[in-house]
């Protein structure tokens, strides 16, 4: 009896589960971002301010794009366009038209809550994992995803993280069914943690005359890392092999210079022996992740023609002797000494705070950045250093529709308002599940939203 009883009642919560499932799975369904529909008919925005992107502006401007295409930009005083000659217009005057904004370096896609392991999917085991493909693991579907596209950002380089050669890279669109319809540039770029030779203390209390933490085994790892890359570019030198090595395989554009070389390192030391490495192995195209110090060495980083992606404007220095505002004007800084550069937003919770970039530029723009400068720096900048500048990054004809117009500026917190995002000509929906949640409870306490 007491067999039977406890499959009864086992059978009773199943029934009364089963509603539960439907509607929960019926609440994720709505929840769920759907990918937008292929432009179809051509479309003229006009009144609005256009920041290309470029350091161009057009104050009052006029954008008409057909096919997913840009195939009109310029001055509304000085353009003349025939009736019919777009299906659809918006008149958005006195409005702010931006380029999609495209964030560098982040889990974005690959991490959705930081504190639940299952979730986190950027690394994997191992050192050397150069064959690690990012895309294969982006979650077109995931949630944070549209919180980043209300403030403009459209595009992500996805990037794995950990390890000593952590994998490949690749550039996202913010819109797809699937990591195939999201992938704009698939495998970039290799990404490269360099060997530090000092580990430095944040803002010790003792004062700045006391000692960095040497590394103790630098030589060994950067003995490791040279073996590795010399046994790499050997392969590579190889026009057939009796066995393929996945590995070595995947590190052939690196050495071939159809993908970059990104190297993450901060210090003076490690940057100046991380260009000696890239030097040394014939890297063609190298880009500096972090480069907290890079300013110090701009003249090595502008001889060598090597970018820089600015670590995270929004942080502590990295040790008490530096200026205790070097990360809003490490930008400036660069700028001053023509060292090209961009922002990007990797550390903690970088996933979820990928959508504060704008701001970061606007921080950057308040510490000696003109206003077009800093909207460069999060467009066409970072375009121009993964090398998708003639299809992204500026709003101009032949490119990719792909921009936004916001009511205010899109570079200050205060008064980004993006009302509408068009990706490849495909108009976004601008809603995410905060800005549900924040509807809900407003209703829920009489509040005017």
């Amino acid at each position: 009896m007491t067999m039977k009883r406890n499959i009864w009642s086992s059978e009773i919560r199943n029934v009364l589960l089963i509603p539960f499932l439907i509607l929960n799975s019926a609440f994720l369904i709505a929840q769920t971002p759907t990918a937008s529909a292929r432009q179809g008919k051509s479309i003229l925005v006009t009144g609005v301010i256009v920041h290309m992107g470029n350091g161009k502006v057009i104050e009052n401007g006029v954008i008409g794009f057909k096919d997913g295409k840009i195939t009109l930009v310029g001055d509304a005083t000085t353009i003349k366009i025939e009736a019919g000659a777009y299906d659809t217009t918006y008149a958005l005057n006195g409005m702010h038209a931006y380029p999609g904004f495209i964030a560098p370096n982040t889990t974005l896609g690959i991490t959705e809550v930081d504190a639940v392991r299952s979730t986190n999917d950027f690394n994997e085991v191992g050192s050397y994992n150069p064959h690690v493909r990012a895309l294969i693991a982006y979650n077109a579907e995931g949630k944070v995803i549209t919180t980043v596209r209300t403030n403009g950002i459209l595009y992500a380089q996805v990037t794995p993280r950990r390890g000593t050669v952590s994998g490949s890279s690749s550039v996202m669109g913010l819109d797809g069914w699937n990591w195939e319809d999201a992938t704009f540039k698939k495998d970039d770029g290799i990404h490269l943690n360099f060997p530090k030779v000092t580990f430095r203390a944040q803002f010790n209390i003792e004062g700045p005359d006391v000692p960095t933490t040497g590394n103790t085994k630098y030589d060994e790892q950067v003995n490791e890392l040279k073996k590795f890359f010399a046994d790499a570019k050997s392969y590579c030198a190889q026009a057939t092999v009796e066995e393929k090595n996945l590995r070595y395989e995947a590190m052939r554009g690196i050495f071939k210079g159809t993908q970059i070389l990104y190297i993450h390192t901060d210090f003076v030391k490690d940057i100046i022996a991380s260009v000696n490495f890239a030097t040394q192995f014939g890297i063609k195209k190298t880009v500096i992740v972090g480069g907290n110090d890079s300013w110090k060495v701009s003249k090595l980083l502008k001889k060598n023609n090597i970018p820089v992606m600015i670590t995270r404007m929004h942080s502590l220095p990295e040790a008490d002797f530096d200026d205790v505002d070097l990360p809003y004007k490490l930008a400036y800084l660069l700028q001053k000494d023509s060292v090209q550069f961009c922002l990007q937003n990797a550390g903690d919770q970088e996933g979820q705070n990928v959508r504060n970039i704008p701001f970061l530029a606007g921080t950057a723009r308040a510490y000696g950045l003109s206003n077009e400068e800093a909207v460069a720096s999060i467009s066409y900048s970072v375009a121009k250093i993964m090398g998708v500048d003639k299809e992204i990054g500026s709003i101009e004809s032949g490119k990719n529709a792909s921009f936004f117009i916001s009511t205010g500026d899109a570079l200050d917190m205060k008064t980004n308002n993006v009302i509408l995002a068009f990706l490849n000509g495909k108009k976004l929906a601008l809603t995410n599940t905060q800005q549900e949640q924040y509807k809900r409870y407003c209703n829920k306490y009489g509040i005017k939203p």
